[in-house]
């Protein structure tokens, strides 16, 4: 008999621990309002190669840092490619979903980011600063990332061919944007630079909105949900950190119930209409 509703592969690791965050109680919160519409079954990342062939589409949400699980990620980006599997986020990002080579890369196009190199002979072009920030091209969760005395970035580089190099940004807080394929959902920030994990709800302005879209749009995903994450510089300038096209955990636990629904909402409606692609 054809299954009368659409079946989703959820692939999550419930028991990742990440600081500061919950990533189990997230997906256990957003399977059980996804059940509502779909059939849906949770696996791991290291299984979802060789389950997605029974399902109608993959989605991808809190599943760990990829370093993890290097190989099993790349097969299941292969294996998806092969039979053409609905994959949410859709796995054509140029963001956090291949690296972290996208900071320097926007740096020289001109985009308001905080200013990145990856190359020892292009420190000139960094603003000067007392410390720097030295983090692997391939990081997550801050793993690798090392701040740096000035005079001692040369040798932090030295012979690694896979470390960017960011000043040490003084910033009034840090905000971050979610957006459910190219909408707008909610804004939160860390009004306390030192606790960033401690979210309070932000009223986006319309030039934040301007700010966040336009990473939104060089990115380029129809179907997926994407984090952006910015500081609010000295000067008043929104600087991206980092935009998230992988994984982004949501915060979900910082927002009251009626919000929470209408992101619920917004996540079904993308899925039916990946699924009608």
């Amino acid at each position: 008999m054809p299954f009368a509703r659409p079946r989703i592969l959820y692939v999550t690791d419930l028991a990742y621990e990440a600081r500061g965050r919950r990533y189990c109680d997230e997906d256990i919160y957003l399977t059980a309002r996804l059940r509502e519409e779909f059939d849906l079954a949770l696996c791991h990342p290291r299984d979802a190669a060789a389950l997605l062939d029974a399902f109608d589409a993959v989605v991808v949400r809190n599943s760990g840092p990829v370093l993890e699980y290097r190989a099993a990620y790349d097969a299941f980006r292969e294996r998806a490619a092969e039979r053409g599997t609905r994959v949410y986020n859709q796995l054509t990002g140029r963001a956090d979903m291949i690296g972290k080579q996208y900071l320097p890369d926007l740096t020289a196009a001109g985009f308001p980011v905080i200013p990145t190199v990856d190359r020892a002979e292009h420190l000139h072009r960094l603003p000067v600063a007392d410390e720097y920030v030295v983090k692997p091209r391939l990081g997550a969760d801050s793993a690798g990332l090392r701040i740096v005395p000035a005079g001692r970035v040369p040798e932090a580089l030295a012979g690694n061919g896979d470390l960017l190099v960011q000043p040490r940004v003084d910033f009034a807080y840090e905000v971050s944007f979610y957006f459910v394929d190219h909408d707008y959902q909610y804004a939160l920030h860390a009004p306390h630079p030192g606790r960033r994990w401690q979210l309070e709800p932000y009223d986006a302005t319309v030039a934040d909105l301007d700010f966040a879209r336009r990473f939104i749009e060089w990115n380029g995903i129809d179907h997926g949900i994407q984090r952006v994450d910015a500081c609010r510089a000295p000067d008043g300038e929104l600087l991206l950190v980092e935009l998230e096209d992988l994984n982004p955990y949501l915060s979900l636990d910082a927002l009251d119930e009626p919000a929470r629904d209408a992101f619920v909402t917004a996540l079904r409606t993308a899925l039916r209409r990946l699924l009608t692609t």
